[in-house]
């Protein structure tokens, strides 16, 4: 965060740039997955990135409250999203007749 002014930035594991995309919010935690980041905000936005192109996959989710954590299950199938009330919120991932 520099000036109000956040950045996500992409490196190969060998240290090569490869990319960044500005962001409006400011990430509290975030979750790699083999295809995907998965971003909480502190205005409250669950945002699910691209890992290769930092594109945004689908429009950022209100949970109305800051983010403290994120966490995906080992099987892809949902994301939990821990606010600042102590509330955890469990999204189910993929289209609605598998959820």
């Amino acid at each position: 965060s520099l000036q109000d002014k956040n950045a996500l930035h992409l490196y190969s594991v060998n240290g090569k740039y490869l990319g960044s995309e500005t962001l409006k919010e400011e990430v509290s935690d975030l979750c790699v997955t083999s295809e995907y980041i998965v971003m909480g905000s502190l205005q409250g936005f669950l945002s699910i990135r691209d890992l290769y192109s930092l594109s945004l996959s689908i429009s950022p989710l209100a949970m109305r409250l800051p983010i403290h954590c994120i966490s995906v299950t080992k099987e892809y199938s949902h994301i939990l999203v821990g606010l600042e009330d102590g509330k955890l919120i469990i999204v189910g991932v993929g289209k609605p007749a598998e959820v």
